[in-house]
């Protein structure tokens, strides 16, 4: 082979190498995400929200999206019965994340009521909005008062979720058991449902305002409201802390006045042994993306960083407590 033949050869050797090398930057870069996060060590985020229509499932919908965009993870929702069920769920590793109520995360950790012994791997990122204890009955079914309560026909949300757990405590509270109504255990749609066939005298739907089952509700049935006594809801938290007295405002589900009401924060939750480094970013894409979830949801309106570490019921993750100490 001659000097031209051998230096042509040459050339073409290491026009092959550069556009092999190239392919392979290429490969690397579509492996990491889209540039938006720096990746995180899980490849799975699941997060356990409660009924379709509920807030939790709206609004962590949103945040799933935002998970999986910023960091090319499998992030996707599981639709439960909501906060007892989420708490199982993360305790046998079958979820990464969980939004719950703050009565029940409160009842596992102490390994109480609902749970026979302490919850080890709960660790919490961030207490988010007032869930609203919503007692709606019908405007003809006589009940007036929580007391009026007594011997009708209630839904009181799934069985064992945060719903029924602050039923039945509220119910307690006022000196009314099980064995004083018709307990039916129903999700936010199926009391609706109940409701509107004149099968219930009453439901419990406690979450977000507003709950998107009872708006639909209001506008096809006239409907009433049942307040619950700021100075009962006082004497309730003596026992029960995570009680607070709030009211529904006006409007909300055209009620001309605000109903006064009990309310429980909701917590967002993580697995205690997600990393640190995963639990910081996905803490400060949370708190970044809060204009979506308020567009998702107008309950997230109430969140904010602010008040993110008010009212924590169980340990702070290593990852959330390094983003708040960066803030």
């Amino acid at each position: 082979m001659n000097k031209k033949k051998l230096g042509y050869l040459f050339a073409m050797i290491l026009l092959a190498s550069s556009i092999l090398a190239a392919c392979g930057s290429d490969d690397d870069a579509g492996s990491t995400d889209d540039g938006n996060g720096e990746g995180l060590d899980t490849n799975i985020v699941t997060i356990a929200t409660g009924g379709a229509s509920g807030p939790y499932n709206i609004i962590a919908t949103t945040l799933a999206e935002k998970y999986s965009s910023a960091y090319g993870v499998n992030s996707r929702t599981q639709t439960t019965g909501a906060s007892v069920e989420n708490v199982n769920l993360m305790e046998q590793d079958k979820v990464e994340m969980a939004f719950t109520m703050s009565d029940v995360v409160s009842q596992a950790i102490a390994g109480e009521v609902s749970f026979e012994q302490p919850a080890e791997k709960l660790n919490q990122i961030a207490a988010l909005y007032p869930n609203y204890v919503q007692i709606v009955t019908t405007a003809n079914s006589g009940i007036e008062t929580f007391e009026d309560l007594k011997g009708k026909r209630i839904a009181v949300g799934d069985q064992n979720s945060g719903v029924e757990v602050n039923a039945r405590s509220l119910l307690n509270g006022h000196g009314i058991t099980y064995d004083d109504i018709d307990v039916d255990y129903l999700g936010y749609a199926e009391a609706a449902d109940g409701l509107r066939a004149g099968q219930l005298d009453a439901a419990f739907l406690t979450s977000g305002l507003p709950n998107a089952s009872l708006l639909e509700l209001s506008e096809t049935l006239d409907i009433r409201l049942v307040t619950v006594d700021p100075a009962d809801v006082e004497e309730i938290a003596q026992e029960e802390s995570y009680f607070v007295a709030l009211e529904i405002p006006a409007g909300t589900y055209g009620n001309e006045e605000p109903i006064p009401t009990a309310a429980i924060m909701n917590a967002l939750v993580v697995h205690a042994d997600m990393s640190e480094d995963d639990v910081y970013e996905l803490t400060k894409t949370f708190f970044e993306s809060l204009d979506s979830l308020v567009n998702s949801h107008q309950a997230a309106a109430d969140i904010s960083l602010e008040t993110a570490q008010e009212g924590l019921v169980a340990p702070i993750h290593p990852g959330a407590e390094r983003y708040y100490n960066e803030q």
